[in-house]
């Protein structure tokens, strides 16, 4: 008889093994990396271009025109393209990320080749008519009134700035005369730089065939949109950490942020981090969580991440909580990083963490759309091949010496920005 009182043993994999890809280049030179996985009739394409904050001649430019480039062609309005891409049961997407601008389509897979004519007209010959570009200015003008009423997208804003600079691709944050200065010349220019043959990368997942490789030739490796290589620049990052409060005494709850710059994937000191972040905040069991919301109740969540892009990455902690705990969080915080720095963690708790990691890492690659997204970071933040399993091994094997050196290296008190946005704290 099963004995349900007793919980089954935890068992961690040797190895978590990233999913074989395939690689194919069109004739126009792009290349097309596709993950053949599942069971399912569909498949995901997604054109990747290096069309990001980066990248840009002008702030605001590069969201812009992922906006619009599904707004309408000289040859389809915005309504037409939408009503091609549904006859057909497929969706459009354009997610902008800070880095890169993606086209994403979700498709049937015997219906790929039907909607590539249409995805290749929108590649090709969008039209960013001046009327489309007052409407999106519109929208994101009203959305940001409604956003900075919100303590924590202040915060979020503020933090980011701070760690980066007003300036710079990766912290400065958008203004409505921002917005209001965007011209239909802007969208044309960084398209006509950035959206070009040899600026794209392409990944092909779910049940693909030899035809969606032939179909895709045929539609995009025909397209002859070639350009010089784009290259980022960024301006000098601020030299010392502070603490900024921004008054909102009428607001009952006070968003609280504190991070540091650190690196990109390509660091070696990266896996560590990651695990080490996990410990600090990064999962429902973590320090932060046990301390601050479990046994103090300041908060219901608090977190720390890794935002990480191509260039560069920071650490940041989260959390709202009511005015009155504000100097007892921000203490309770510093508490928890001191305590790395000078406590080894415990084999029982890193062996906690360290199953959770595991765990996520199986999430990662369970299925063709999960797995080509770790493809994608790894082909476009030039990573070497080895990278899933290098953070996999990582994970397992290190150590609580190990974790607490880099805690000493990282989360030193003085590299810390802290940001409040709500009610004057009471030291």
């Amino acid at each position: 008889m099963l004995d349900r009182k007793k919980a089954p043993v935890i068992r961690m994999p040797e190895d978590v093994q990233l999913p074989g890809y395939r690689r194919h280049q069109l004739d126009n030179g792009i290349p097309v990396y596709e993950v053949h996985l599942g069971t399912q009739e569909v498949v995901k394409l997604e054109l990747v271009f290096d069309a990001g904050r980066p990248f840009e001649h002008k702030q605001l430019v590069a969201r812009a025109t992922s906006s619009l480039l599904r707004e309408g062609t000289t040859r389809h309005s915005g309504s037409e393209i939408a009503e091609l891409f549904d006859f057909y049961g497929c969706s459009l997407s354009l997610p902008f990320n800070l880095d890169t601008a993606n086209v994403i389509v979700y498709s049937l897979s015997r219906y790929l080749d039907k909607i590539l004519p249409i995805l290749r007209d929108i590649l090709e010959n969008p039209s960013f008519s001046t009327a489309e570009l007052e409407a999106f200015v519109q929208r994101k003008r009203q959305l940001l009134k409604e956003d900075l009423t919100k303590n924590e997208v202040v915060a979020y804003r503020t933090i980011t700035e701070l760690i980066f600079g007003s300036k710079h691709p990766y912290g400065y944050n958008s203004v409505e005369e921002t917005y209001a200065a965007l011209k239909r010349e802007d969208l044309q220019q960084h398209f006509d730089r950035t959206y070009t043959t040899n600026n794209c990368t392409i990944f092909l997942s779910g049940k693909t065939t030899p035809a969606h490789i032939q179909s895709l030739n045929k539609y995009i490796g025909s397209l002859s949109r070639s350009g010089g290589n784009v290259s980022a620049k960024f301006p000098p990052l601020p030299a010392m950490a502070g603490a900024h409060f921004l008054e909102r005494p009428d607001t009952i709850q006070t968003a609280l942020r504190m991070g540091r710059k650190l690196f990109n994937r390509q660091h070696e000191d990266y896996c560590g981090m990651y695990v080490l972040n996990a410990l600090l905040g990064g999962y429902f069991g973590s320090r932060l969580m046990a301390n601050i919301r479990e046994d103090k109740g300041y908060t219901y969540h608090i977190f720390s991440q890794l935002d990480v892009m191509k260039f560069d990455g920071y650490l940041y902690i989260g959390t709202e909580v009511g005015n009155e705990f504000v100097t007892a969080t921000r203490d309770e915080i510093y508490k928890e990083l001191a305590i790395l720095r000078n406590k080894a963690v415990s084999e029982q708790e890193l062996e906690m963490v360290k199953n959770y990691l595991i765990g996520t890492y199986l999430t990662m690659i369970d299925g063709p759309f999960q797995a080509s997204e770790l493809i994608k970071t790894i082909v476009l933040e030039d990573l070497p091949e080895d990278f899933f399993s290098k953070l996999v091994q990582t994970t397992r094997k290190i150590t609580a010496k190990q974790l607490q050196e880099l805690a000493n290296k990282y989360l030193q008190e003085g590299d810390i920005w802290q940001v409040s946005v709500g009610a004057p704290m009471k030291n």
